[in-house]
C-alpha cells in the first residue's frame, strides 16, 4: 500500500438501494434536453472516464491514417 492519501472516498449516503417497480428512469429526463446538453454531458462523461481534462482534450493523431482513392472499375 502506499503512503498517500486516497483522493477520493465513496459516499454511501448518495445511493439508495430500490427494488425494479421503484427505479428511476433517467432516460426519460435526459430525453427532455436538446441534442446540445446530451452531447455537453457526453463529453463531461469521456472526460471523466478516459481521464482528460475538458479544456484540452486529446486530437487524434492523424499521421497514422492515409487517405488515397479507390479508382474507377
Amino acid at each position: 500500500m502506499s503512503d498517500s492519501p486516497r483522493k477520493f472516498k465513496l459516499d454511501r449516503s448518495a445511493f439508495q438501494a430500490r427494488n425494479a417497480s421503484e427505479q428511476v428512469n433517467y432516460g426519460k429526463e435526459y430525453q427532455k434536453l436538446t441534442w446540445q446538453e446530451r452531447l455537453k454531458i457526453h463529453h463531461y462523461l469521456n472526460s471523466i472516464a478516459y481521464g482528460y481534462d475538458l479544456d484540452n482534450s486529446p486530437k487524434m493523431d492523424r499521421t497514422i491514417f492515409s487517405a488515397r482513392s479507390q479508382g474507377k472499375w
